[in-house]
């Protein structure tokens, strides 16, 4: 059926002209009559001017008066759904903006499409309501559009496919944007017929091609314009209403647009009235079964009726309901809610974690710990206890201990000078000779090379195959052995001197700077324990992330793992340079005493051989006694300051750590854990968004 164009039927033989009025008068039973009295005595009756069509092919205006405009729009009036809307689009436009240095392009191709038709569409009135009439062949799309226009604006008949391209019928005169969107062209742009339907004012209603037609570009066209209207009502008949294009290839993937979607069954003249119900309920469960919600019950969702278009059965229903749903003035943010719907559905995976990942303190306090460790921290304590207790031995002991210790060094130097090169170590300069055999320190190479990456190392001690040392032990010589990272083997014994350096030159943590060896560029830190850490840091923030965000974590931790050991060397080498506290003022005391002790020792001494060779009178008892006093004193003062000087030891090793840990763990913060925090929280930040964005609370 051809559109009506009154300019286009003024050649028209009389005759063929009442035919077609006829069949509008079965066909729209309910237009008022006098709208369609058109005839070819009355146009000749009318001036030529007032025989001219109107606008896009509607009818002729009468003689003499005011061109008819549908009627206009109420006030634009703010809506829950538009007041919801716009904080999701601004939410989802920062997250595609936060997440374009983390996400591909093809991920957010989606959500930048959403946000560019969302702008296009609000650039025009919202006011306004674009309905499409969509189905396959034969359906009856264009006699349905036909009957809601009350004209015969779209072609329908038997030959197929009829509609080559979209016809649009306005009920408002502010469409002309919103159709160069669409892209309708003028010529295909009706108006209804008079007087206009105020129940439908603001509505743009399409007649879409067939979505299954044989002709070229006729699917491409329906597939462009249902991503741009606002609503769309599916028209299907009894024979295809089941057809698997349409459920799998429309209906179920846009089952997210059930408040703007209509499904009507066409063509229930010819079924029974039980066949038609049949029919009508096998149609709802299919679409269940696509995940469309049916507004049943009050419930938001598609409306589904049954019609025909033909003999208006059920027509004046449909007119209802687009009345309705026009006057609310909420299509467009309904469609557009629908879509940032689908775009977080789609975006979920690459922003929403399982559990609550991030970084525990029990993460943070394990990973300092590991750093410590490869410092060396625990090591550095214990050699700053025993370098204490050492110096207050030293200072405390018995006057007689220095001699002592000279002759012992003498003694070793004697030993061992003569094989230092061959068959033996090196001997520790001032550390009361103990020597470390060849083949006891390529042991320990050994084992430091098995065991370097599970951030275990071997430690040597100053004799072949001792253990870890005490600190209590060797106090006396004043050697240390304790385990400092960063030899070949992952560690050295402190106790052992570099060829060519002195006592002076070791550090405290018993690394030498050697010859040519810069004290800033030695290698202290354990660089499989600090990798080591650094992954298990890794591991423990990124565990539950998405993908994305997993992988920048761990990229995150991995740049500072090489800054993070240099970093640690440096806090060592300060450590080690840093002034010991002054000594205490009772060291002096017992100094004092141990020389008087001595001094009443060696008077003593005098007085018993003055005795026995008569040249001093009195008791021999006496000078006996001072020896004795002297004698036994001496050791039992130097015993009871060992006891006395454990705890202040044991304080200032407590500290040599907990500096050294500090360190330690002000370098990995610096490096390691302040990027990975940073990622961590610009994942917050994004995640943020998408809870918004998706308009769930709970998310």
């Amino acid at each position: 059926m051809t559109a009506v164009h009154s300019a286009d039927s003024r050649d028209e033989p009389e005759g063929r002209t009442g035919r077609r009025h006829e069949r509008g008068e079965q066909q729209f039973p309910d237009r008022p009559p006098q709208t369609w009295d058109d005839g070819l005595i009355a146009r000749r009756a009318q001036p030529e001017s007032s025989r001219r069509g109107g606008r896009d092919g509607a009818p002729a205006r009468d003689h003499g008066r005011p061109p008819a405009r549908p009627p206009a729009a109420p006030p634009r009036v703010a809506t829950p759904t538009g007041n919801a809307l716009r904080p999701r689009l601004e939410a989802l436009r920062e997250l595609v903006g936060l997440s374009r240095a983390r996400l591909d392009r093809r991920t957010l191709a989606e959500a930048g499409r959403v946000l560019e038709e969302a702008e296009a569409r609000q650039r025009h009135s919202l006011d306004l309501t674009v309905v499409a009439l969509a189905g396959a062949t034969g359906s009856g799309k264009s006699t349905l559009f036909n009957t809601l226009a009350r004209a015969p604006l779209s072609e329908a008949g038997v030959r197929r496919p009829t509609t080559a391209a979209p016809v649009a019928c306005t009920w408002t005169d502010r469409a002309d944007g919103l159709l160069d969107r669409l892209g309708i062209a003028p010529r295909a742009r009706r108006l209804p017929s008079r007087p206009y339907d105020p129940g439908l004012s603001g509505l743009v209603l399409l007649d879409l091609p067939d979505h299954d037609s044989a002709a070229p570009g006729h699917r491409e066209q329906v597939d462009r314009l249902l991503g741009l209207v606002d609503a769309v009502i599916w028209v299907v008949d009894p024979e295809k209403y089941a057809d698997a294009v349409l459920h799998e290839r429309y209906l179920r993937p846009l089952a997210g647009y059930a408040e703007v979607t209509f499904v009507v069954l066409n063509q229930v003249d010819r079924l029974s009235g039980d066949a038609a119900d049949q029919v009508l309920d096998d149609l709802r469960r299919l679409l269940d079964e696509d995940g469309l919600a049916l507004g049943e019950h009050g419930e938001p969702g598609a409306a589904v009726l049954a019609l025909s278009a033909l003999t208006g059965e059920g027509v004046g229903e449909l007119r209802q309901m687009l009345g309705q749903f026009t006057a609310r003035r909420s299509a467009a943010e309904l469609r557009l809610a629908a879509d940032v719907d689908g775009a977080s559905a789609r975006l979920r995976p690459a922003y929403m974690a399982e559990g609550r990942p991030g970084l525990t303190e029990r993460t943070r306090q394990e990973f300092e710990d590991r750093l410590a460790e490869a410092v060396g921290a625990q090591a550095a304590g214990l050699a700053a206890e025993r370098a204490w207790l050492r110096d207050a031995e030293r200072a405390c002991g018995t006057a007689w201990a220095p001699v002592r210790r000279r002759y012992e060094r003498k003694r070793a130097a004697a030993k061992g000078g003569a094989g230092r090169g061959a068959e033996t170590g090196v001997t520790g300069a001032g550390s009361g000779g103990a020597r470390v055999p060849r083949a006891a320190r390529a042991d320990a190479a050994r084992r430091g090379a098995t065991t370097g990456a599970e951030g275990k190392a071997p430690v040597v001690a100053g004799a072949p195959g001792s253990g870890r040392a005490d600190p209590a032990t060797d106090s006396a010589s004043g050697s240390v052995s304790s385990p400092v990272p960063g030899s070949a083997a992952g560690f050295v014994p402190a106790s052992v001197s570099w060829p060519g350096s002195s006592g002076a030159g070791a550090s405290a943590t018993g690394v030498p700077a050697g010859p040519g060896i810069p004290s800033s560029s030695r290698r202290t830190a354990s660089r499989p324990l600090v990798e080591q850490a650094v992954r298990t840091l890794a591991y423990e923030a990124s565990v539950g992330l998405p993908g994305p965000w997993a992988q920048a974590v761990r990229e995150a931790a991995g740049r500072g793992t090489e800054g993070v050991a240099q970093a640690l060397d440096e806090a060592a080498s300060a450590a080690a340079g840093a002034a010991r506290p002054p000594r205490p003022r009772w060291w002096a005391v017992v100094a004092v005493v141990q020389v008087a002790l001595l001094t009443l020792q060696l008077a003593g001494v005098v007085w018993l051989v003055g005795a026995v060779a008569g040249v001093f009178g009195g008791e021999w008892w006496a000078p006996g006694l001072l020896i004795t006093a002297g004698g036994v004193g001496g050791p039992i003062l130097a015993w009871g300051c060992r006891l006395a000087a454990r705890g202040p030891a044991r304080r200032h090793g407590s500290e040599a750590e907990r500096r050294l840990r500090g360190a330690a763990a002000g370098c990995g913060r610096a490096r390691v854990l302040e990027p990975v925090v940073a990622e961590l929280l610009r994942y917050r930040e994004v995640r943020t968004q998408f809870v918004i964005v998706s308009g769930d609370a709970q998310a």
